[in-house]
């Protein structure tokens, strides 16, 4: 299907579904990819409990994403982050929409890899220029230009998404709905859980 690729990095496991039968579908990729938006919709389809990992982290900490990143650093941030990975991947069927620098951690990358079938969500830098106009509160975007913040980002982390993901799908030219629809396919035919209807 168009858009829709397999990662050369992890190809294997997709040579039989039963070789990751993970519990939790893990999203990953760059801000302004739809992880939320797409992951709200798969988790209602998949019959599984939705969780944003950074809105966990707030509640953990009662702090907002600036706020911590203003305190500690992003490597406290990391830190933070890691921690409410493990925890909410310690449970069961579960769709985990992760922060964009989330695989910057080894540890958050190990997790995932463990206890997630992991969907790498691409987007290019003028997709994500247009669904981030509005936001103003991303800590990484108050850098100055924020198309060169993007750029470098994603050459530091695409390899990163790469590394851990079963499934990777360009999500440019489509909407929410469509991206959902189509990765909803995929998923069906690639991961199998008991329990899990599509």
């Amino acid at each position: 299907m168009a858009g829709l690729r397999f990662s050369r990095y992890r190809a294997p496991l997709l040579a039989s579904a039963a070789m990751n039968p993970a519990t939790n579908l893990v999203l990953v990729g760059p801000m302004g990819a739809g992880k939320s938006s797409i992951g709200r919709r798969l988790a209602e389809r998949f019959g599984l409990a939705f969780v944003d990992a950074d809105t966990f982290v707030e509640q953990r900490t009662g702090a907002s994403i600036s706020a911590i990143f203003d305190h500690v650093g992003e490597a406290g941030f990391r830190e933070r982050e890691r921690s409410a990975l493990a925890e909410l991947l310690a449970g069961d069927a579960q769709l985990v929409a992760t922060g964009g620098g989330a695989v910057l951690d080894a540890g958050s990358r190990q997790l995932m890899r463990e206890r997630g079938f992991v969907v790498y969500l691409s987007a290019g830098i003028d997709s994500q220029l247009r669904r981030l106009g509005r936001y103003r509160t991303r800590p990484l975007l108050q850098r100055g230009d924020r198309e060169q913040v993007l750029r470098d980002l994603a050459a530091h982390r695409a390899p990163l998404y790469r590394e851990v993901a079963d499934l990777v799908m360009d999500t440019d030219g489509l909407t929410a709905s469509e991206a959902a629809g189509r990765l909803g396919v995929r998923l069906a035919q690639h991961w199998h859980i008991t329990g899990i209807n599509a």
